[in-house]
């Protein structure tokens, strides 16, 4: 049993090396031809490096910011929010339920953590929404210039 557990070992090992030295190889590989190399003037059809794709996702990721965003700063009544998460860590205190406040306490300092990570998110996208429209992959995504309607339309 012992060997078996050294050679299982062993090979997870080498595995692990020659893994790393192929991705080494192969990064070293795929930059001496120019051919390999991404080319985003290539136009809408001829980018390799996901433009045009992100840029058609665009609308969908400012939603789902939205919505996540909505949903940390609704009212104690909806789950999910900051404010009812807030108000069971106020309920445990108050019960003397020390394990659960705390754990509680770890996921409130959390989720207020997720506000301004995810504000600086749609703050970038707006960005990327702007360097679409530029280079003309804005008006591809079927989706008008500017923030789409769910932006306002927040629950």
């Amino acid at each position: 049993m012992r060997r078996f557990r050294s050679a299982v070992t062993v090979t997870a090992a080498v595995a692990a090396v020659l893994g790393a030295a192929g991705g080494a190889v192969a990064d070293t590989g795929s930059g001496a031809t120019p051919s390999a190399a991404p080319s985003a003037s290539g136009g809408a059809g001829g980018t390799k490096d996901g433009a045009v794709r992100l840029c058609k996702r665009v609308p969908n990721i400012d939603a789902r910011i939205d919505r996540a965003l909505a949903r940390l700063n609704g009212p104690a009544t909806e789950r999910g929010s900051i404010a009812r998460l807030q108000k069971r860590v106020t309920t445990a205190q108050s019960k003397g339920q020390t394990a659960v406040e705390t754990y509680l306490n770890d996921r409130l300092t959390f989720r207020k953590s997720l506000v301004p990570t995810l504000t600086q998110r749609s703050t970038d996208l707006d960005g990327v929404r702007t360097w679409c429209d530029a280079q003309g992959y804005g008006k591809s995504a079927g989706k008008s210039a500017g923030k789409p309607a769910p932006k306002s339309a927040a629950k």
